[in-house]
């Protein structure tokens, strides 16, 4: 049985002028359906004269049953890393741009009803974490919902590693980088990169190369039960950029990468009429027939 929601945690993008009036909104149209409401302690400073309760996010699970979250997909990724550790659902309203994972819009903010009564899509999806090492000694430990991006810190100049997957040796690349993205992110910085979009439910990992000096070099898809290491050449002539969602950045000189699924899991919860090939189709624009194929 699917669960109702009465006690909200809502976390809004920062810096946006045009977030407050959505914030606004939600709260007026939340505190009609009888809703307790709280405000994540950074996102109530948008709006300093709500007289609404404010939480830290670290202890939203101590007072609410349910994240809502006011931005773009960015805005969500932050937020799922604190959904996922603390096992709050997490649904999005769309103020950004494209709007993969946040899909209901300010202008049908009554969709939430829905879902607050428990009428509504669920979808649990996985997260990586990845492991950053140095002489065999841990340097830092990141979550990723949508990928894991290594780069060089100075742009243009190459990085070469090796990659294995379950101890076995895949390649090793000379490129600009490499992408490890899940389902989730694999209509992000992966597919730009030319690697292939897969179903959300699915378990895999896709590992995609950036701009490789080896042409034959392709995206390959993976189980999301296998392990990866990346292990940095040492002759590397720049220290190394990891970023996790985007978010989260370390660098490296020389050491390695070990990435797995996490024992984390984001519920992510759509309106009850949600289709994920509708949205690919609105956001990347893909061809509309003329008439619709009957079955």
């Amino acid at each position: 049985m699917a669960l109702r929601f009465k006690n909200i945690a809502i976390i809004g993008r920062q810096n946006n002028p045009g977030i407050a009036k959505t914030l606004c909104a939600l709260i007026k149209h939340l505190q009609t359906k009888a809703i307790k409401v709280f405000l994540e302690h950074d996102t109530a400073m948008t709006l300093p004269s709500c007289k609404i309760p404010t939480v830290q996010r670290d202890k939203l699970k101590d007072f609410c049953d349910l994240i809502i979250v006011v931005g773009g997909d960015g805005s969500l990724l932050n937020a799922a890393r604190t959904a996922a550790r603390q096992k709050l659902p997490i649904v999005g309203i769309n103020r950004g741009n494209l709007g993969f994972l946040t899909d209901i819009t300010p202008k049908n903010i009554a969709k939430i009803d829905d879902i607050l009564a428990g009428n509504y899509h669920a979808e649990h999806r996985f997260l990586l974490t990845a492991k950053m090492e140095n002489q065999n000694k841990l340097i830092a430990e990141n979550l990723a919902l949508n990928d894991i991006v290594l780069l060089s810190y100075t742009t243009g100049h190459m990085i070469e590693f090796a990659v294995y997957v379950d101890q076995k040796f895949l390649c090793n690349y000379r490129a600009d980088g490499l992408i490890i993205a899940t389902p989730t992110g694999s209509t992000a910085h992966a597919l730009s990169s030319g690697g292939p979009i897969l179903y959300p439910t699915l378990e895999n990992v896709v590992l995609v190369p950036v701009l490789s000096h080896n042409l034959s070099s392709r995206p390959i898809v993976i189980s999301s039960n296998s392990k990866i290491k990346i292990v940095f050449n040492e002759s590397n002539p720049t220290d190394l950029l990891v970023l996790c969602d985007g978010q989260t950045q370390t660098m490296l000189q020389g050491g390695t990468i070990k990435i797995s699924k996490a024992k984390e899991k984001l519920r992510l919860l759509h309106p009850a009429d949600y289709n994920y090939f509708e949205i690919l189709r609105t956001k990347l624009n893909w061809e509309k027939d003329h008439k619709k194929s009957k079955r």
